[in-house]
């Protein structure tokens, strides 16, 4: 196991931005400290090459700039919250409006766009890095002063794991995730189309034409959402009106670990499996990439990686049907994924 540390580049600010690169078992995971951010991950082939299977950017200044969430750590509440506001305790918060008129992944500057004090060290065949970030009360319109803890390990047994804690001083909605953008084949190797995907979900949440929750959980029998047993993600997309972008009910009992995905790249031999405790699960198919730049002279136009996001359901704020992600003083945040790999 190893564990190392490079200066990534300079903020505006004149503060320093580090890369920690965990290596264990046959896995290398390279984290940035600005949004706590995965910027690599590679994973041997069945034919023993070893490829970055993250979509990124090989300088800072890809991630300041034009940057569609590439593995970062998403928060106050990641997903959408519709009309940018949401009622709590009697009084109405309103958000910055970054995705027309609702508030995305935290808004302007959410927590992907943060410096994170990070700590390495080692634990029971794993190494790890702890970022922690303190939220100030009203920062992007959030109530409370919120403490974030977001725990990225890497084990000798091939797996991620990714832990997200919070405490805050008043009543607020807490929603972590990771936006990594996977592509087993390896990243700048073209669309994730074949690649073939299981979701152990049997309903996933109707959205508008805005990809606002209406608060109905659909089933997904019958229709082109239905990823129960292994699919090509190629198979039903022309019925999808241009990809994926949903959330899926993920089975069993919320707050416990459990399957929530499997994916498989027949080239590579690559297979991942993700594992959550939160009710769900964001499936995203990269429908809004087009022509952007990416590390090592990749360009990443449409459909170049596919994301899976664990998470609570997006517009919870609003949706009182929904599983609660209100947390405070009497009551913090708690979750984790896991992303396991073979090939």
């Amino acid at each position: 196991m190893k564990i190392s540390k490079k200066t990534f580049g300079v903020l505006a600010n004149g503060k320093k931005v580090h890369i920690y690169t965990l290596k264990a078992g046959d896995l290398k995971l390279s984290i940035s400290s600005l949004g706590a951010t995965w910027t690599s991950l590679i994973v041997p082939s069945k034919k023993g090459l070893k490829d970055d299977v993250l979509l990124g950017f090989s300088t800072l200044s890809g991630y300041t700039g034009l940057n569609p969430y590439m593995g970062s750590t998403i928060g106050r509440f990641g997903n959408r919250i519709g009309n940018a506001k949401f009622s709590l305790e009697g009084k109405t918060y309103n958000l910055y409006k970054n995705d027309g008129e609702h508030s995305l992944h935290g808004g302007l500057k959410g927590f992907d766009k943060k410096l994170w004090k990070p700590v390495v060290y080692e634990e029971n065949s794993s190494v790890f890095v702890r970022f922690e970030y303190e939220s100030k009360d009203g920062e992007e319109g959030y109530p409370g002063n919120c403490k974030a803890v977001v725990c990225y390990g890497l084990s000798k047994s091939n797996e991620i794991s990714a832990s997200y804690e919070a405490s805050v001083d008043a009543a607020c909605p807490i929603n972590f995730t990771n936006h990594a953008y996977f592509n087993l084949a390896g990243e700048g190797s073209g669309d994730i189309l074949s690649h073939e995907l299981i979701i152990h979900a049997s309903s996933y949440l109707e959205v508008n034409s805005v990809l606002i929750p209406t608060g109905k959980l659909l089933p997904v029998d019958k229709t082109p959402f239905d990823f129960r047993t292994l699919k090509m993600v190629s198979k039903d997309f022309d019925k999808t009106k241009g990809g994926y972008d949903h959330c899926y009910c993920i089975k069993g009992e919320a707050g416990k670990l459990r399957p929530c995905a499997e994916v498989s790249e027949s080239t590579s031999g690559r297979h991942m499996k993700v594992y959550t405790t939160q009710p769900g699960l964001q499936f995203y198919s990269g429908n809004f990439l087009a022509g952007l730049q990416g590390k090592t002279g990749s360009v990443y136009n449409k459909h170049a990686g596919f994301c899976l996001e664990t998470q609570h359901f997006p517009d919870t704020p609003n949706q009182k049907e929904f599983p609660s992600a209100i947390y405070g003083p009497d009551r913090n945040y708690s979750e984790k994924a896991v992303f396991s790999f073979d090939f």
